[in-house]
């Protein structure tokens, strides 16, 4: 390969690999460098509310195609048109279908019903989860429940096939909006999850959302920034983020 080609290498792909190479789980070197590459990745959105609209109008912007996903998909007509080709609408069976990656941004009382739904359809897919379980709209025992296990658990236990990780779940979406790719040193993002490779293409995402990802452990510790827990709504750094994780070990 000419030299000028090396040269010619634009910065986002110098700094997606950067990312991907930091991550501290490893990958299979087909996957490592398919993501090194920058190839993009298609993303379904389950919920196109304040998270899942901020979140993946992100990867819009960074040359992801999305399919936003509602019960009424016209009514994501003005999202999807605002932010081009490379955004569409769908219902939620159609965005599965479509994404490598899906992203569950819905009140966390609907997932019992996403597992019966569409489980079989999640089965090997890379899920991000973003959802956060709150008494007063999700119902106290299923609040409860996702405190006393974890929340990554119990989302492991209602979507048994999906390939979890645990992502922007630790604060609310006008910090993503204000914060994505801004001066300085990023916003870190935690994450939790068992799959090696799943792990690997959420931290991309992250990444190309604006962010800095953080492996906290496998999803068992993402009680550890789960709605009141230590590492949730802080605006870290990375190297802040890994600190304060370490200590509660």
């Amino acid at each position: 390969m000419p030299h000028s080609h090396h040269l010619r290498l634009d910065r986002r792909s110098v700094l997606r690999a950067g990312a991907i190479a930091g991550l501290a789980f490893a990958t299979s070197a087909a996957s490592r460098r398919a993501l090194a590459q920058g190839a993009p990745l298609k993303i379904g959105i389950i919920g196109s509310g304040h998270i899942g609209s901020t979140v993946g109008s992100l990867w819009v912007k960074s040359g992801h195609p999305v399919m936003f996903s509602s019960r009424h998909p016209e009514e994501l007509a003005s999202l999807v048109q605002g932010l081009g080709s490379l955004a569409k609408a769908g219902t939620v069976a159609e965005a599965i279908e479509f994404g490598d990656v899906v992203f569950i941004a819905v009140p966390y009382g609907a997932y019992p019903q996403i597992g019966k739904d569409y489980g079989s359809k999640l089965t090997g897919k890379v899920v991000l989860d973003a959802g956060n379980a709150v008494a007063a709209r999700d119902g106290g025992d299923l609040t409860a429940e996702a405190k006393e296990e974890g929340i990554g658990v119990t989302s492991a236990k209602f979507l048994p096939g999906a390939r979890i990780v645990r992502a922007f779940n630790s604060m609310g979406y006008k910090f993503f909006a204000s914060e994505a790719n801004r001066s300085g040193a990023r916003m870190a993002i935690p994450m939790a999850g068992d799959d090696k490779d799943a792990l690997t293409t959420a931290s991309t995402l992250v990444h190309d959302a604006g962010f800095d990802p953080v492996v906290i452990g496998p999803l068992a510790r993402a009680k550890d920034f789960q709605q009141g827990a230590p590492l949730y709504g802080l605006q870290l750094t990375a190297a802040e983020m890994r600190q304060k994780a370490d200590a509660l070990k």
